[in-house]
């Protein structure tokens, strides 16, 4: 099975298995990673922004015209940042690697 990588905000590093099919949010949710996903995957937030380590970020297929408006509202934004509803693994991106962001920015919470 594909492994993925996640780092987190202290740089503690955390492998976990990366089924096929699933996106990079569903992986975290399963493994109890703190990515938010509010609006679970529909597209119409950014709290699943996560930083794509730069070895890797060539190898996603391109973000939308939606995705990319989402982004533009992420806190932090990076030269590699995408949303993890976005990412769906193959088995080209075992070993893929992640950042979480410092922070995010919940605009679904009325903030």
């Amino acid at each position: 099975m594909p492994k993925m990588t996640f780092i987190n905000t202290d740089g503690t590093r955390l492998e976990v298995d990366a089924p096929i099919g699933l996106s990079v949010l569903e992986i975290a949710h399963r493994n109890n990673i703190d990515l938010e996903g509010a609006c679970e995957g529909s597209l119409a937030c950014s709290t699943c922004h996560v930083i794509i380590d730069p070895e890797w970020y060539e190898a996603l297929a391109e973000a939308t015209e939606d995705e990319e408006d989402m982004l533009d509202l992420a806190f932090g934004l990076t030269q590699t940042s995408r949303l993890g509803c976005q990412i769906i693994m193959t088995e080209e991106l075992n070993g893929l690697t992640v950042a979480l962001p410092a922070g995010t920015r919940n605009m679904m919470a009325g903030e």
